[in-house]
């Protein structure tokens, strides 16, 4: 039940992004509309055959195999075997932060990776609990969800570089106001971000107990989180694309800046406490 209406909550706030897209292109008239849904629907096609190759292309991943993966491979094997999943190719990144994500538009073209930091920080048991985790968001479908909505937040941010430029030159459409102009487009990121975190805070709680499910016991997981976010304050993710970070299995730390409206996950220790209390 509780995914289900994780499903049906999603759904709505994806929509919520598509009009609000579709709300700022409007503000260039017609045209304006027509571009900015023409715009979405080609890049979220896009990212619905390309997303994990991307995502990983982005974080420099090295795609491993069962002789040159060792542990890690036989591991999410086992999980994926036990979790009645096929196989995900398995990736480990060169990045130093510790951090695991998963990506792929559905459990057959699915793809989960690890970096090099989280290899060095988790013993067997916490590192279990994470992968647990990412095959949790394969399971789901969760995946797809994810890069679709990182997709959407990146163009909202491109939109409102691109209109705060426009509205500075002067040049708003049919004479409109520059400032007005700006206000939306800006009015638009932010609401973009606001929804994105939105669908990933709701996902994050039902992977972790889904993946505590799939691992046997939440006591790995419980611990890796708690390493995961102590570790990111410390040695900061160097993440080339910010959109993604909904996409980790817990948020880059970004400076104490960061307000709990824009973050991506919910508060570690509240997952540790849904974790804890079964």
């Amino acid at each position: 039940m509780t995914r289900f209406v994780n499903n049906v909550k999603t759904a709505a706030l994806l929509g919520g992004l598509f009009a609000l897209l579709v709300f700022v292109g409007s503000f260039w008239g017609p045209r304006g509309m027509i571009i900015a849904g023409v715009f979405a629907v080609v890049m979220n096609f896009g990212a619905w055959f390309a997303s994990d190759r991307i995502a990983i292309a982005a974080m420099r991943g090295q795609e491993v195999n069962e002789s040159t993966g060792g542990e890690l491979y036989a591991m999410v094997k086992r999980l994926a075997r036990r979790a009645e999943l096929p196989m995900p190719r398995v990736y480990v990144c060169p990045q130093a932060a510790p951090n695991a994500f998963a990506t792929g538009r559905n459990p057959k073209h699915a793809a989960v990776a690890v970096t090099q930091g989280a290899l060095q920080l988790l013993d067997h048991s916490e590192l279990e609990g994470v992968m647990a985790h990412e095959l949790a968001h394969v399971k789901n479908r969760d995946t797809l969800t994810s890069t679709i909505a990182a997709t959407v937040a990146g163009l909202f941010s491109m939109m409102a570089q691109f209109g705060l430029f426009m509205g500075l030159g002067g040049r708003g459409d049919r004479g409109g106001n520059p400032l007005l102009m700006i206000g939306v487009v800006l009015l638009g990121a932010v609401g973009a971000a606001v929804i994105k975190a939105m669908i990933s805070r709701s996902r994050e709680f039902v992977a972790d107990a889904d993946g505590a499910a799939i691992a046997g016991t939440p006591n790995g997981l419980v611990s890796a989180l708690r390493k995961l976010e102590a570790t990111a304050k410390r040695v900061p993710l160097q993440n080339p694309n910010p959109a993604m970070n909904n996409m980790f299995i817990v948020e880059p730390f970004i400076g104490k800046t960061l307000t709990n409206m824009f973050r991506s996950h919910p508060p570690t220790e509240e997952r540790v406490e849904a974790l804890l209390r079964g």
